[in-house]
């Protein structure tokens, strides 16, 4: 038979004996306070250092401060301002609400008739024409110039303005004015929701010489396979050399533009990472290029950034390709994003990329005048100078020559 539990003493010594117990735990915990939760370890360990000095002036504010403080907010945006601090324009931290937002790939819809344009005096030059759009099925071809809209001249106009009037309600119906050469026509389109592909191809004819034009908006999962597929399509059709553009593409992943610098260079380097805390990394093609000989000309502007530039200075310096435009953008960084406790996400710049030849393009980025022409980024082969506020197709109109006097 089992004795009855002792009832413990009180009184001097077990109050003697639990203090001892608290100094001993004290002194324990005080070497080990990896072990402990946020909360505990700030209990033992020095109470001087900045978190401390953090957590105090907050926790004033939010005592003394004669209206009433949200605190959660008051944390976040100390946690935005310390960022800031930073001086780093591609460090940022995103509060909780901003999580989904930031979290979610972009993969921007519009209501419209499916085509890219740039400004001509005339109004918009049509430069490409979505497969299996409106614009598509009404057989707008690339290189007519939209004239007027819904009887409106679009001469004189912005390439924003003109687009706007395009743009309307899904189901809607919109007249277009098309020009070529002297011939005009004039249809009637029905508006859609579109959404902007990321790799899109049209086949050329420059002076008897089939060219495809390769246009690649940014980085995102699976998109260099988008690419490959447009690649290999241009070169069923019988494509003698490839224009590859870039203009304002933001970047993106990184394991995405070795894949898409892949597809056109057999072997060797093409970029190289290293940060103050990320041990030094190259990345090698990966061995499946689709199109490793035929001549290419690669299209920049100042918008042409980050994966973007490390594709464009991969084909450049192996000698696969020459680049036509201005100076792009420089962004020789690259960033990481963690969720941190409590929600919110951090995205900073954790490390530099190094081109195929060793060089960072620079971590600030052009920003207007001579920088276009010296200053980070990459260098054109052949500068063509084209108004990021006004563009138009002087760019592609060079690279189709540039590319023609490579073919043979």
């Amino acid at each position: 038979m089992n004795s009855p539990p002792r009832r413990p003493r009180t009184g001097r010594v077990s109050a003697a004996l639990l203090a001892v117990l608290v100094l001993l735990l004290g002194v324990f915990l005080g070497g080990h306070s990896g072990w402990m939760p946020g909360w505990l370890r700030s209990a033992f360990t020095n109470q001087t250092g900045p978190d401390h000095q953090f957590a105090s002036v907050l926790g004033l504010i939010e005592k003394n401060y004669y209206r009433p403080v949200n605190a959660e907010a008051l944390v976040n945006k100390s946690l935005e301002g310390a960022v800031a601090s930073l001086n780093d324009p591609y460090s940022h931290y995103f509060p909780p609400a901003q999580q989904q937002q930031f979290q979610q790939e972009t993969n921007p819809q519009v209501s419209g008739i499916g085509v890219t344009v740039s400004a001509v005096k005339k109004g918009l030059y049509v430069d490409q024409v979505f497969p299996g759009g409106p614009a598509a099925e009404a057989k707008v071809q690339q290189g007519e110039v939209i004239v007027a809209v819904d009887g409106r001249t679009l001469q004189g106009l912005s390439v924003t303005r003109a687009s706007n009037l395009i743009r309307g309600r899904s189901g809607t119906k919109v007249t277009i004015t098309l020009q070529t050469g002297s011939h005009r026509r004039t249809i009637t389109v029905t508006r859609e929701q579109i959404t902007e592909p990321v790799a899109s191809s049209t086949l050329l004819h420059y002076h008897h010489k089939k060219l495809g034009y390769l246009v690649f908006a940014q980085f995102t999962q699976g998109s260099a396979n988008q690419l490959r597929a447009q690649v290999t399509k241009m070169l069923h059709a019988g494509a003698q050399g490839l224009i590859l553009d870039l203009r304002d593409n933001p970047g993106g992943l990184l394991n995405q533009a070795v894949a898409v610098a892949s597809l056109f260079i057999k072997d060797g380097t093409i970029v190289s990472t290293r940060g103050r805390n990320q041990p030094t990394t190259v990345y090698t093609a990966l061995g499946d290029a689709v199109a490793p000989t035929i001549p290419m000309v690669v299209i920049v502007n100042r918008g042409t950034a980050s994966s973007a530039e490390i594709v464009t200075s991969a084909l450049q310096e192996s000698g696969r390709a020459k680049v036509v435009g201005t100076r792009t953008y420089g962004k020789g960084v690259f960033q990481e994003s963690q969720t941190v406790t409590g929600g919110g996400i951090l995205d900073i710049t954790v490390g530099e990329f190094f081109t195929r030849d060793g060089q960072n393009l620079g971590g600030r980025g052009v920003a207007s005048g001579k920088d276009l022409v010296r200053g980070p980024g990459i260098k054109p082969n052949v500068y063509v100078y084209d108004n990021p506020d006004n563009p138009g197709p002087a760019a592609l109109k060079k690279a189709e020559s540039v590319l023609a006097g490579e073919l043979h």
